[in-house]
């Protein structure tokens, strides 16, 4: 379907609104546009769509501005919004959905630093059952690909005051018991949206 608007010609996708329902349970039609969410939001001054934008997107099927936006990574899960909403939508958890939607449909980040973020922090609870940090943050810095020497001072700056005060350390944790329950979880849900679980 089709319509035009003041950029253009915009194509909506029918099943998009389905599409998410069914990825995270969450009812949108729930919403009905009161922008409660949008007015508390912290962060909704630096996003191009609001939250209760946001929303009104994915039910008008507009998946290309939705998942190609930056709205879904800027949002910091505060739960402002959920806490105040008076039909009890889930914001954060629809942004988590749109998130992964995203990256499995191979769409680029409009936030690539963000998604940078994500996938650094995921990778050692994975690989370790709990954070590493040092890990992390060398993930995160090859990930981000900003090389800069202005970076380079900073992250240089900040990586030595926090091992001198023992707040990062340089060897990895001792994975315990609760590794391979964390293990479980990441493959329970991988096989859930349909990807593969490692190992299989």
């Amino acid at each position: 379907m089709q319509y035009t608007d003041k950029s253009g010609t915009v194509t909506c996708d029918t099943k998009f609104a389905d599409q998410i329902r069914r990825a995270g349970g969450e009812d949108i039609d729930r919403c009905y546009q009161c922008l409660t969410c949008t007015l508390g939001c912290p962060m909704a001054k630096y996003m191009d769509y609001p939250p209760s934008e946001i929303i009104r997107l994915v039910q008008l099927g507009l998946k290309d501005r939705v998942l190609g936006c930056s709205t879904i990574w800027i949002c910091a899960s505060c739960e402002a919004c959920v806490t105040r909403c008076p039909n009890e939508v889930n914001i954060p958890h629809l942004m988590d959905i749109l998130h992964q939607t995203t990256l499995r449909e191979g769409i680029t980040p409009r936030e690539p630093n963000v998604a940078a973020f994500h996938n650094a922090f995921l990778g050692p609870v994975k690989r370790f059952g709990r954070q590493y940090e040092a890990l992390m943050s060398a993930e995160h810095f090859v990930r981000s690909r900003d090389f800069s020497m202005k970076t380079l001072k900073v992250a240089a700056a900040l990586g030595m005051g926090m091992i001198t005060r023992g707040k990062l350390k340089l060897m990895p944790p001792k994975s315990g018991k609760g590794k391979a329950e964390v293990q479980r979880l990441f493959n329970a849900t991988l096989s859930r949206r349909g990807d593969r679980p490692e190992g299989k």
